[in-house]
């Protein structure tokens, strides 16, 4: 039998050669954080440790994969997230799986349950935070982190001792399980590479958010508008009147002549009323898409105070700074998007009412 050696440790954990925009992507997602993840110092011993691990990752993957389970629950998010910034194939389902999930020991008929996927034992509690910065569109999608975070509860198998009377009681402790691979998750990292935004869902991400009750801190850096087809921008349908109707809810001139924020106004909408647990939003990036969160279109509109009224730390921030050389067109593209996250920020104070939350806003 073949045996297949995984590659050498790897020297560099980006390639020798990137294009200027990859390397400022790269350098914009490294700057995102969450407040209340422990993020170690590049310069400390563990930063340096974090960073060699992530480096010759290939390696550890394979002759390690026993053990990786074990590294201290506070510093696998700092893993996961110097894996999707720096490593080239970028943070994948099964290296997620490889650190928060150890096989159940036994044999192979009691380590399956009955529809035939291994078992898992329970996620340390104390794991309460998952960083996918750039994961997302690149190595990673919503589905697969909905399936990884929620998976289907496992069927009850046929019991070989059948009760000889239904009259007869049997005391059975009923199992105790939860659904949720990560029960205590508070702090999640959907933030994505401003050069791959077209492979990102916000119909996966409304069907994911109702599951996220306990979510306190979530960042959606540089996701594109909010928009359920994205891809029918440019489609049209014919109407008996003879006129070219747009398929989905978003045209490609939807927001900028037509000034529609109709659809983008409905997904927040619904992602408000699930996420209403969140006081931390950091939406870097999103400039594009700033002014949906204070426009009303009917009874579609981002309520701050109810579904929202809990964060006090709202991040709008343009995505990248600005350069000796900066063109004109983008110093005013700097200077209108802080001008409008300072609007928002007057917006909601206004609908709070001083009753509320304070709210910061960060630009």
């Amino acid at each position: 039998m073949a045996v297949v050696f995984p590659p050498g440790p790897l020297r560099h954990i980006t390639p020798l050669a990137e294009s200027e925009a990859a390397a400022a992507a790269r350098h914009a997602l490294a700057n995102l954080s969450l407040p209340g993840l422990q993020q170690p110092a590049p310069a400390s011993l563990i930063g340096l440790v974090v960073s060699r691990l992530a480096a010759n990752w290939a390696f550890h993957r394979v002759f390690d994969q026993h053990y990786l389970y074990d590294i201290p629950c506070h510093l696998k998010p700092a893993l996961m997230r110097e894996l999707a910034v720096y490593s080239p194939a970028g943070l994948a389902l099964g290296d997620i799986k490889a650190l928060l999930m150890r096989p159940s020991h036994g044999d192979n008929n009691s380590s399956h349950h009955a529809g035939g996927s291994p078992l898992f034992s329970a996620v340390d509690p104390e794991i309460t935070a998952l960083d996918l910065t750039g994961s997302l569109g690149r190595s990673l999608t919503l589905r697969d982190v909905t399936t990884l975070l929620f998976p289907a509860p496992p069927t009850s198998p046929i019991p070989d001792n059948a009760q000889d009377s239904w009259d007869v009681s049997e005391d059975v402790p009923a199992a105790c399980l939860s659904h949720a691979l990560v029960p205590n998750l508070t702090h999640i990292s959907l933030a994505i590479n401003p050069e791959q935004t077209d492979n990102v869902s916000w119909r996966d991400l409304l069907a994911l958010a109702p599951r996220l009750g306990s979510i306190t801190h979530l960042s959606l850096a540089y996701w594109p508008e909010p928009c359920l087809l994205p891809s029918a921008k440019f489609a049209t349908v014919g109407s008996p009147q003879g006129y070219h109707i747009p398929y989905g809810g978003t045209s490609y001139y939807s927001h900028s002549i037509d000034h529609d924020w109709s659809e983008a106004l409905l997904v927040l909408k619904k992602l408000s009323q699930s996420l209403y647990t969140l006081e931390f939003l950091d939406l870097t990036g999103c400039a594009s898409w700033f002014q949906a969160l204070k426009l009303e279109d009917g009874h579609d509109y981002v309520d701050w105070v109810s579904n929202w009224g809990k964060i006090t730390h709202l991040r709008l921030k343009m995505g990248w700074s600005l350069t000796d050389d900066a063109l004109p067109a983008t110093i005013a593209s700097h200077r209108d998007a802080a001008a409008l996250a300072l609007s928002i920020e007057r917006h909601i104070t206004a609908a709070r009412g001083g009753r509320g939350r304070f709210i910061t806003v960060e630009r």
